[in-house]
């Protein structure tokens, strides 16, 4: 015996597979987006990291990304890992989208770099010797969000 969720799912899935065929009569063929080229892994490998603060805690957001994120990407540069990190915030409240209030630019050395483990909790700890403090901070960094989303870009070569 189906219940109501189970029912709504399977007339919304019937209707999907109905529209489909009847595009397929009309000889119109689907297709998925395929995603971007994959770089080269030997390239650079740059991701945007977006945030977007809760309203009226912009300032403590950078204060706290400042304080406690930043030194241990800063250490990442020394060690090889990330090459560069530039950090953004629009020029007035409304630009573009506006669903971002702060975005970091991190370029690492390449692939490999990027999706290898950080060891952020390694320097983290040489770093901020005062363990509590730091998490309470950083707990506190997440909790004045509404949002935080991570873009891996592809770069395209249109010559």
């Amino acid at each position: 015996m189906m219940n109501s969720r189970m029912a709504k799912t399977s007339t919304v899935l019937s209707a999907f597979f109905i529209v489909g065929l009847a595009t397929m009569e009309r000889g119109a063929t689907l297709r998925a987006q395929a995603p971007a080229a994959q770089s080269n892994a030997s390239a650079p490998k740059t991701v945007w990291y977006f945030y977007r603060v809760k309203w009226g805690f912009e300032q403590e957001f950078e204060s706290l990304f400042a304080r406690n994120h930043l030194p241990v990407l800063r250490e990442q540069i020394k060690l090889g890992r990330i090459t560069s990190v530039k950090t953004f915030v629009p020029s007035y409240h409304g630009d573009g989208r506006a669903d971002w209030t702060f975005a970091v630019q991190i370029v690492y050395k390449d692939v490999a770099a990027f999706v290898a483990p950080s060891n952020d909790e390694e320097i983290q700890k040489r770093l901020y010797p005062d363990r509590a403090k730091f998490l309470k901070e950083e707990q506190r960094r997440f909790e004045i969000l509404d949002a935080h989303w991570d873009v891996p870009l592809n770069e395209l070569d249109l010559k």
